[in-house]
């Protein structure tokens, strides 16, 4: 079953202007990398893996690179909630929204 997939409104637009600081042109091709594997989601729901700091099952997580794609499966629809870069403190960035 397909799900649509929606974006929270600031998990796509920090961690690419993060990136866009430090290179234009990476920031275009991992912004790409993110959509296609997002969309992926539509179809591949589960794939990701349980968050291990939150244990929820319904949230779940794709590793990008150095970032996590951190989504919540609903029945109809996939959630992407942050972009957070894997060096960040998860809790820290998931309570204050940050990349």
């Amino acid at each position: 079953m397909a799900r649509s997939v929606v974006w929270a409104r600031r998990a796509r637009s920090l961690a690419v202007a993060h990136i866009r600081e430090e290179s234009p042109g990476a920031a275009r091709s991992f912004g790409s990398a993110v959509v296609r594997a997002a969309r992926s989601l539509s179809t591949l729901s589960e794939r990701g893996r349980t968050v291990p700091e939150l244990g929820q099952p319904d949230v779940r997580e794709l590793l990008l690179g150095r970032y996590r794609l951190v989504y919540e499966v609903f029945p109809d629809t996939v959630a992407v909630l942050r972009l957070i870069h894997a060096s960040r403190d998860f809790e820290k960035a998931w309570r204050g929204g940050a990349r």
